[in-house]
């Protein structure tokens, strides 16, 4: 025994002396789960729901239109408000506020193009009908078909760029005016994807077996990955590339916004979904074959949806905060004590109970914030965009 202490103690002052690194060894089954989380970044696709999809003059227009303040109903409101160009697309509080104060966190629209529900409670099943919902909430935008007309017969500029994406005047002051300049603004959208990040380096280096490469990525970094897709189990929800699901769950957060007052998560959102017009069942999906349509035609309201809420992808996560559907926990480390504490009194007695708590040591914490951070891209969370286009419409 006192052997075997003697070579441990002189391991480790070997690795002292040397500078040497204990490298973090993943199983076969780990290294799988890495490597699902890639490759990064995705090929884009158009949204056959959106005509305007991929389209460059909606891109130009939509861009303009999410930061046009005078869109809304007191002037000054934009998407942009929200989601700020300098915040990771994010306000940075934590409850997001319109022309009135709101109940939800905002959450980044970067990467929004690759979700299958939108929202927290998934009330829009495209990106064009999320779009579409505060420009016609009069907490948030506030907006209406006629405002949308006079803002257009105000600004020549405007009108030609969206002339030029549909092929007709803004002059008609109809819900499908106020359906196409979502479009335009879920076109632009389609184009906020995130840059590559060090674990991308990482899993990238582990698919092709590069020990030297595999070696820039932070020890502390490496022992999060492996608690990640290991023992915390945290790849069920934050599965894929994009690290989300997509899909909800009641993680224990109080959804309570006020006394008396609940959010009711998924279930208030399957109801909302239901009774729009501006589903992808309804009059304005551009996807003739209605392909698009199958998730939102089979999709079934549950008590066990009461409460749940919708699986952020973690892409940029260091820069988002504050977190959680209704802002609640201030900081990653909030967020990952969370689920080690977690109290399963919380929990739907009828849910997936895929949770527990992880009972994580204060150094493991560390580690799963440190895995977390490696997540971000080069730019942060401040968004580069291309400058633009300011020549005139003709």
């Amino acid at each position: 025994m006192r052997r075997h202490g003697r070579i441990a103690l002189a391991a480790v002052a070997w690795l002292v002396l040397t500078g040497a690194r204990a490298e973090v060894e993943f199983t076969p089954e780990e290294v799988r789960r890495i490597l699902a989380h890639g490759p990064w970044p995705p090929a884009f696709a158009r949204d056959p729901s959106n005509r305007a999809s991929g389209n460059a003059a909606a891109i130009d227009l939509g861009r303009r239109l999410f930061a046009d303040a005078p869109l809304s109903a007191n002037g000054y409101v934009a998407c942009v408000s929200c989601h700020q160009t300098d915040r990771a697309w994010t306000d940075g509080v934590p409850r997001a506020r319109g022309i009135g104060p709101l109940d939800r966190n905002a959450p980044s629209v970067a990467n929004a193009w690759l979700n299958r529900w939108f929202g927290w409670g998934g009330a829009a099943d495209s990106l064009w009908m999320a779009s579409l919902r505060p420009l016609l909430d009069p907490n948030e935008i506030g907006t209406t078909p006629q405002r949308v007309v006079e803002r257009f017969k105000l600004n020549d500029d405007l009108a030609c760029r969206y002339r030029r994406a549909f092929g007709r005047a803004p002059d008609h002051a109809d819900e499908t005016l106020l359906v196409n300049i979502a479009k335009a603004i879920a076109a632009f959208q389609e184009t906020l994807t995130t840059g590559r990040t060090p674990f991308d380096d990482f899993r990238d280096a582990l698919a092709r077996g590069d020990r030297g490469a595999m070696a820039a990525y932070p020890d502390s970094a490496q022992r999060g990955l492996k608690l990640f897709v290991g023992r915390g189990h945290c790849f069920f929800c934050h599965s894929g590339p994009a690290f989300t699901n997509g899909e909800f769950h009641d993680v224990g957060v109080a959804y309570f916004v006020a006394p008396g007052r609940a959010d009711g998560g998924r279930y208030a959102g399957i109801q909302a979904l239901a009774a729009s017009r501006f589903n992808l069942l309804g009059p304005y999906n551009d996807d003739a074959a209605r392909t698009t349509a199958t998730k939102t035609r089979h999709v079934e309201l549950a008590p066990r949806h009461w409460g749940e809420f919708k699986t952020p992808g973690l892409r940029n996560v260091a820069v988002t905060a504050p977190y959680m559907h209704n802002g609640s926990l201030a900081t990653l480390r909030d967020v990952v004590r969370h689920y080690s504490e977690l109290n399963e009194e919380r929990l739907h007695a009828d849910g997936e109970r895929i949770l527990r708590p992880l009972k994580l040591t204060p150094s493991e914490i560390d580690d799963v914030v440190a895995f977390l951070e490696s997540l971000t891209d080069r730019d942060g969370a401040r968004r580069a965009l291309p400058p633009l286009d300011t020549a005139p419409c003709r």
